[in-house]
């Protein structure tokens, strides 16, 4: 009797998981296919990440730990790019392989986002002008006439957001009122945190800080009226001379600077050699075109990166 009544069981359950197989399968079908996003540097990553939530999917297209400048699109990218619905980039002047790779795309619905439309761009200088902006030790910028690393303007930050939430309501207008209340939440994070920096930069004893890396902080000394010197050009692969290391060593002794910036991903060479030579310590500024394997996995933000520059800001420019 035991085995008679255990047959229709062992029937019945086995129905209820084909049942139950079939409901995920169909529900699966019916699911729509989430809004895919591909970025090319960190911060436009995080800016879509803050305002989709769990809206869409966003890639980054640099490889965790890859010096944005040396970057060069591989084959399996383009396939990424083809499959996305918007993709997101700096500008010609940050990613000049973009115009040939969107060249060889098929994707007809893809939307294509400079997120540089709007934005007034600092050329590259060669001397600290009325307004404080930096100069380079090298004495030119390799990516070309302008600056590229607009995101650290906090100001341009904000714009760059509103360029991801444009390309988003016209993707996905089903979700805007969504998209665009993340995007004002966000939009007040990086006000906030433009306050912050003016305010803690404001009464420091000194105005000047040495960048030991390429040539990426411009905007940011332009905003909270600072003055900037690196050591290379626009690229980081262009080694500066041995004349000019013994000119930026001569400034920092002129200059009682006590400490040089060093830049993430790349190894602090030259950093080094200029502790030696002068004894200023070494402190980190990063600005934030990638991260490493392990701050993505930690799910480290761009906004987080800037408030440990802002912590090492204050301790290099010797800030109350």
């Amino acid at each position: 009797m035991k085995k008679k009544a255990f047959f229709p069981f062992v029937v019945i359950c086995m129905a209820a998981l084909i049942v139950a197989s079939c409901q995920k399968e169909q529900d699966r079908i019916s699911q729509p296919k989430k809004l895919s996003i591909v970025a090319t540097l960190f911060p436009l990553y995080d800016f879509a990440k803050e305002i989709v939530g769990d809206k869409a999917n966003v890639t980054l297209l640099l490889p965790p730990g890859v010096e944005a400048h040396s970057f060069e699109p591989k084959p399996g990218d383009m396939i990424t790019i083809n499959n996305a619905g918007i993709f997101l980039y700096t500008g010609a002047y940050m990613e000049p392989w973009v115009e040939r790779i969107l060249q060889g795309t098929d994707n007809k619905n893809l939307i294509v986002i400079d997120t540089s439309k709007g934005i007034t761009l600092l050329k590259s200088t060669t001397g600290h002008d009325e307004e404080g902006h930096g100069q380079s030790i090298q004495g030119h910028n390799e990516q070309g006439v302008y600056d590229p690393h607009i995101w650290l303007d906090f100001a341009n930050a904000q714009k760059m957001v509103d360029s991801v939430l444009e390309g988003l309501t016209r993707q996905d207008p089903v979700n805007k009122d969504f998209y665009e209340k993340n995007a004002a939440a966000y939009k007040a994070k990086l006000q906030a945190l433009d306050e912050k920096f003016k305010n803690a930069l404001s009464g420091c004893k000194k105005d000047t800080f040495v960048h030991s890396g390429h040539f990426a902080f411009n905007y940011l000394a332009s905003r909270y009226n600072l003055h900037y010197i690196s050591a290379y050009g626009g690229s980081p692969n262009a080694e500066p001379t041995p004349g000019k290391i013994i000119e930026l060593k001569k400034f920092i002794l002129e200059h009682g600077i006590k400490y040089i910036y060093y830049e993430e991903l790349i190894t602090p060479r030259i950093a080094d050699i200029l502790n030696k030579e002068t004894g200023a310590r070494l402190l980190k500024l990063s600005g934030a075109h990638n991260i490493g394997k392990d701050d993505l996995k930690q799910g480290k933000t761009f906004i987080g990166l800037m408030e440990d520059n802002l912590t090492n800001l204050k301790v290099g420019l010797e800030c109350q």
